[in-house]
C-alpha cells in the first residue's frame, strides 16, 4: 500500500513540477542555440517522411552487403526492411521467440519479453546482422532473417543490461559495443540519465577467441560506437556528459580514452561515412534544465520509482522542445558541419544518422518515422 502511494506521490510531483516550469519557467525548457565553431543549418525539415505503419521507435539504420535496406529495429522487438519496390516495411527478423504478447508497436512493460532491437550492423564478409539488444545483449541473425541467436550475454560476470550500439573491425574480427548501464534497464533510461548513473560499459568482443573484454567501464550512459576508417581508434558516446569520447585500440597510444569533441547536446549513436568523417546524432539540445538536473542528481535519486507512464512526460520535460540536430565531425573531432530542424516540423529526436549515396537516412527511437534527406 505504501509503495503504491509512493508511486501516486512521485507521479503527482512530475506533474506538477512539469506544469509550474511549463508556466514559469519557459527560458529554462527552451532549447538554447547551438553552440559550436560551425554555423547551423535549418534545413532537415525538407527531408522526405517514410512513415512506419503499425511500428514506433527506428532506433538504428543498417544496409546488408548487396546496398539493400535500410533494415531497422522497432519498439516491439522486430527488425524491420524497407523494400522500395513495394514503398513498404516488410518483417526480417525478431530478436525473442516469445511474440504472442507483442502486439502494440509501443509497450515498454512488455520490452524485456519482446526485446528491444538498438544498434544494428552488417558483416559485409558473410551477411549476418548483428544487432544490439536492449534486454538479450549482443545478437546475429543470417541473410535470410528470422530468430536472432545470442552471442555475448555478459562481460566480466555481469550480464549485459541494456546492450546499445556497436560497430565491427572486420579485419580483425572484433566487435566494439556498448552497454549503456549495469543498474538501469531501457525502459528507465531517463532515470538512468537523472541519478548520475555511471555504470556504462564499452567492451570487446573477439569473434575468433570468443573472448569478452570491458575496455571502459565508470561511463555515463555509454551510447553510439564507431570504429574510425583507420581502424586506430574507436569513438564511443557518453551521452549523460554530453562528450563524444577517443579509445584507441592501437599505436603508441592503444588503451588510451581522451576526449573527441564537447558537444551542446545529447549524442546518440555515430556512423562513418566513406570519407571517413562521423555523422552524430544529437537526441536533443542541452536545455538550462536538463544542465540543472544533471548536475543535482539528488532531485535525480527521487524519480528512481515513477511509473512507466510518466517516462514520456519527464522526457518532454527534460529536452525542452522538439527539434532534430545532426553534426558531422572531421577524422580529428572538429565539427564540419550541422544540419537542423530546429522546430521539428518534419524531424524529431534523431537516434541515426547514415550517409548513403548522396543522402542522408535518419532515424529515431522516439518516432514512427523515417527521413530521407538529400545532400545535394
Amino acid at each position: 500500500m505504501a509503495r503504491g502511494s509512493d508511486m501516486v506521490l512521485t507521479a503527482s510531483t512530475i506533474a506538477a513540477i512539469s506544469t509550474f516550469a511549463v508556466l514559469y519557467l519557459p527560458r529554462f525548457l527552451s532549447p538554447p542555440p547551438l553552440s559550436l565553431p560551425t554555423p547551423s543549418h535549418d534545413i532537415l525539415h525538407r527531408a522526405e517522411t517514410i512513415q512506419l505503419p503499425a511500428a514506433f521507435g527506428p532506433e538504428s539504420l543498417a544496409f546488408d552487403p548487396s546496398g539493400a535496406g535500410p533494415y531497422t529495429g522497432v519498439a516491439d522487438g522486430r527488425i524491420l526492411k524497407w523494400d522500395p519496390s513495394s514503398s513498404s516495411w516488410v518483417e526480417f527478423a525478431v530478436t525473442s521467440s516469445s511474440r504472442k504478447e507483442c502486439t502494440r508497436p509501443f509497450a515498454p512493460e512488455l520490452e524485456h519479453v519482446c526485446g528491444r532491437p538498438l544498434g544494428l550492423k552488417f558483416e559485409q564478409k558473410t551477411g549476418d546482422l548483428y544487432i544490439a539488444d536492449a534486454y538479450f545483449g549482443l545478437l546475429r541473425v543470417g541473410p535470410q532473417g528470422g530468430l536472432a541467436s545470442k552471442v555475448v550475454t555478459e562481460a566480466e560476470g555481469l550480464p549485459l543490461y541494456f546492450t546499445n550500439d556497436m560497430d565491427i573491425d572486420e579485419e580483425d574480427d572484433i566487435i566494439y559495443f556498448t552497454d549503456s548501464s549495469t543498474k538501469f534497464r531501457r525502459r528507465h533510461f531517463m532515470p538512468s540519465i537523472l541519478s548520475g548513473d555511471k555504470t556504462g560499459r564499452f567492451i570487446k568482443y573477439n569473434k575468433s577467441s570468443k573472448e569478452v573484454t570491458v575496455l571502459l567501464r565508470g561511463l555515463a550512459f555509454a551510447n553510439g560506437v564507431a570504429l574510425s576508417k583507420d581502424r586506430s581508434f574507436v569513438v564511443v558516446a557518453e551521452t549523460s556528459t554530453c562528450k563524444i569520447l577517443r579509445y584507441w585500440v592501437r599505436g603508441p597510444n592503444a588503451g588510451e580514452v581522451e576526449t573527441f569533441v564537447d558537444l551542446p547536446g545529447y549524442p546518440d549513436n555515430i556512423r562513418r561515412n566513406s570519407k571517413g568523417e562521423f555523422w552524430v546524432a544529437l537526441h536533443a539540445k542541452k536545455t538550462r534544465l536538463a544542465d540543472w538536473l544533471l548536475r543535482n542528481t539528488w532531485f535525480g535519486n527521487t524519480l528512481l520509482k515513477i511509473p512507466l507512464s510518466s517516462v514520456q512526460r519527464l522526457h518532454a520535460l527534460f529536452v525542452g522542445g522538439h527539434h532534430a540536430i545532426a553534426v558531422k565531425l572531421s577524422e580529428d573531432g572538429q565539427v564540419v558541419e550541422v544540419l537542423e530542424d530546429a522546430r521539428g516540423k518534419q524531424v524529431r529526436y534523431v537516434s541515426e544518422v547514415e550517409e548513403r549515396d548522396g543522402k542522408l537516412w535518419i532515424a529515431s527511437v522516439m518516432m514512427p518515422s523515417v527521413w530521407v534527406y538529400s545532400l545535394h
